[in-house]
């Protein structure tokens, strides 16, 4: 009888253990809900609806917080974040911050595990949890994927720490109906002495000196739009070295490449530069009272202003009437190889973050070929994917922008790259107020600023 009773008694344990195997968790018993918090900057809620609807279809149970900030306002609202143990899963930074939030960021892992709902039964349907395991980008496929210039700036130690939407290039604006006035019917594509000359026909002064009407935005600082990258590309296509990979501020040595060692390649961009801002020179149409170059070129009185994609609808928003095309950024003559400068943002994980295998799956998510697109139509922004670039060319609006994508370039500019552009600006205003011909040991100087950013 005691046989029996024991016998009787594993046998309901077995039924009872083997029922509860039998059946399976639902995606509410099996998951718990995550929200993952997500600051960028420019972009609103609508630009990321469609990728973040997909994403959820495939995840349910992660919901995407996204908050748009101010520029002005961003990056201390991020670090005091951090600081207070508040601040976002997912946050972006420009390319050239990347080493400067090294220690905040989570590199990409290996792999990353997500939940997928799964629908099964023929009669009765039901929804089941699937754990898959799926591999994450590798550092080839990320050279493979991605242009140039985003292997360069995202991966520090093998590791792969961020990953861009998009990819924005320097380009030329001009105004058409100046170039008509002043019988100008062909569009630089060089920095030579032909574009000296048609600068200045473009420009017009008074009996006095001052600037009516400028020809082109070069030669000064702080009121000219993105006045550090434009003088970096100059020295930059004329060979300049901006910093080795030790980290050293080379701008202003010469490249071993060079037969000539008296020639300065960074030296002869500075002055062909500050040209433009110098009273004396022929080509003087640039000083430190004129507008901003964005405003002075909505307004019609400036002929050529070099910007980015993202300055078109600040331009038509100011002046939707003007009369102005987009073209390449122009190169050095003669040169084989073209050089671009690229100023883009990258998506990024918080090192404090408790969902960082989420954080990093959905950046992987949106940021490939098959979900990006979405993004890139809504926003008007050149692609950072090679697949995608052919696809872009032949657009009215960013073509130029997406055709330069392939020869960009960046440099780093320490981790205050804001300082660095000020150290920038205050060279140029250095060079120009010389009267003793030290630009040389102003370069030096101003370089050994820039480093002490870097150090």
């Amino acid at each position: 009888m005691k046989k029996k009773l024991i016998s009787l008694f594993l046998l309901f344990v077995f039924l009872l253990t083997a029922g509860v195997g039998c059946k399976k968790p639902t995606m509410q018993e099996a998951v718990k809900p995550i929200v993952l918090n997500y600051w960028r900057v420019y972009d609103g809620n609508d630009d990321f609806a469609e990728i973040i609807a997909k994403y959820n279809a495939q995840h349910p149970y992660v919901t995407i917080n996204y908050k748009k900030l101010r520029y002005d306002e961003y990056e201390e609202a991020l670090l005091n974040a951090f600081a207070e143990d508040r601040g976002p899963d997912i946050f972006s930074i420009h390319n050239t911050w990347v080493r400067k939030y090294e220690s905040k960021i989570e590199p990409m892992p290996a792999q990353t595990s997500m939940v997928f709902p799964i629908t099964q039964g023929t009669i009765k349907k039901e929804v089941v949890p699937e754990v898959r395991t799926m591999r994450s980008l590798t550092l080839k496929e990320l050279k493979q994927n991605f242009v140039d210039v985003v292997y360069s700036d995202v991966v520090l130690n093998d590791k792969i720490y961020a990953l861009p939407l998009s990819v924005d290039t320097l380009a030329m604006y001009y105004n058409q109906d100046l170039f008509d006035q002043a019988g100008i019917t062909e569009i630089p594509r060089y920095w030579n002495r032909d574009f000296q000359q048609m600068v200045k026909k473009l420009t017009k002064q008074d009996l006095k000196g001052n600037i009516l009407q400028s020809g082109v935005s070069l030669g000064g600082g702080k009121n000219i739009e993105r006045y550090g990258d434009i003088l970096a590309i100059l020295m930059m296509q004329n060979g300049a070295n901006m910093m080795s990979d030790a980290g050293q501020v080379l701008f202003q040595t010469i490249p071993s490449t060079f037969q000539s060692q008296s020639y300065n390649p960074g030296l002869m961009a500075l002055k062909f530069y500050t040209d433009f801002a110098n009273p004396i020179k022929e080509v003087y149409c640039w000083n430190n009272d004129l507008e901003n170059s964005v405003d002075l070129f909505a307004s019609g009185k400036l002929a050529i202003m070099f910007g980015y994609s993202y300055h078109l609808p600040t331009i038509k928003t100011k002046a939707p009437k003007l009369n102005f095309l987009v073209e390449p950024l122009p190169q050095i003559e003669g040169s084989a190889t073209p050089i671009n400068m690229a100023n883009y943002w990258v998506e990024a994980v918080s090192k404090k973050s408790l969902y960082k295998n989420e954080a990093w799956n959905f950046i992987q998510f949106m940021t490939n070929a098959e979900n990006v697109g979405t993004y890139l139509k809504k926003t008007k922004k050149p692609t950072a994917l090679r697949s995608l670039i052919n696809s872009q060319k032949e657009d009215p609006e960013i073509g130029v922008f997406a055709d330069q994508v392939l020869t960009a370039k960046s440099w780093y500019r320490g981790k205050n790259p804001v300082l660095a552009e000020n150290f920038l600006a205050d060279l140029i205003q250095a060079v120009l107020a010389d009267t003793e011909n030290k630009t040389i040991e102003l370069m030096n100087f101003y370089a050994n600023r820039i480093q002490q950013t870097v150090n």
